[in-house]
């Protein structure tokens, strides 16, 4: 997030003002978690998060779906209960807006963990009741422990699940989001150079 502030045009930071601030978590989350060789894989990702930010609640709830669900059928024992509250929670609170997706991918995800789907059942209702609630307090937990999830899980392929996470996550919001052509502008030459040297990125293109 720090290369995306960068290539803004915006003061060095890892939380730019041009992308969601859930994404961004989102993003600095897959990075930490990310091996070491595969996280040059992440940088053809920087310029698509770009102008990706809007106020409306209903994208957070988006996000926390797309990561709770990525993570629910791997993850360890211990985490599927909260990823299942945050599935549950998340569907109350999302609206219908190209929903049918997020619906489909919940009803699998739980599908996938019927032990910690009937304990999260007793408990979703005491959770937030609107989409505003949820941004606050059950999105970012939600998006956290999904990352978590996935980098505990005994899987052989987690950088794969992490990146396609992020892709996943940011293709749901480009879908969301109405971009300008400023915001979404290509990079320069010079800029991929750069974002090369800095990633150890072999190909940015």
């Amino acid at each position: 997030m720090e290369l995306v502030s960068f290539v803004a045009g915006e003061p060095w930071s890892d939380h730019p003002a041009c992308t969601h601030p859930l994404l961004s978590s989102l993003a600095r989350l897959i990075n930490d978690h990310t091996s070491d060789g595969a996280r040059p894989r992440l940088a053809p990702l920087i310029p698509n998060v770009i102008g990706l930010t809007t106020d409306d609640p209903q994208l957070d709830v988006r996000i926390a779906l797309r990561a709770a669900t990525a993570a629910l059928p791997v993850a360890p024992a211990e985490r599927q209960r909260v990823l299942a509250v945050g599935v549950l929670v998340a569907n109350r609170v999302l609206d219908d807006r190209a929903a049918d997706e997020m619906r489909r991918l919940s009803r699998e995800a739980l599908a996938s963990a019927p032990h910690a789907t009937q304990w999260a059942q007793r408990f979703a209702n005491r959770s937030a009741s609107s989409a505003a609630a949820f941004r606050r307090h059950g999105a970012p937990t939600v998006v956290r422990g999904a990352v978590e999830g996935i980098a505990e899980a005994c899987i052989s392929n987690v950088d794969e699940v992490l990146h396609d996470l992020l892709a996943a996550a940011i293709d749901d919001c480009q879908t969301w989001v109405r971009r300008t052509s400023a915001d979404a502008r290509s990079l320069e030459a010079d800029d991929w150079a750069t974002l090369r040297r800095l990633t150890g990125a072999a190909s940015a293109r």
